[in-house]
């Protein structure tokens, strides 16, 4: 992998076990694990987004107009101000 043995990875992995410990390195390839899944979920939820735009976007609200207030029942207005023929 990257052009590298097993004798070099052997050795890096001890300069890190020496910088950092024993009890912090599986703190550390934890952090490591959930930072990449992080990662590929936003790379993941970008492409996806860039792919299809109008699936991901929420529908649009349909707003129904309020009820219109019922008048109370007048009696019918006789035409008494119409001149007479």
């Amino acid at each position: 992998m990257f052009g590298m043995g097993m004798g070099e990875w052997l050795i890096i992995f001890l300069i890190i076990l020496l910088l950092f410990g024993a009890k912090r390195l599986p703190e550390i390839a934890r952090s490591l694990g959930k930072a990449t899944n992080e990662f590929k979920k936003a790379k993941d939820e970008l492409t996806s987004y860039t792919e299809t735009p109008s699936q991901s976007q929420p529908p649009q609200q349909q707003y129904q107009q309020p009820p219109q207030q019922q008048q109370a029942a007048q009696p019918p207005q006789s035409n008494n101000n119409q001149p007479q023929a």
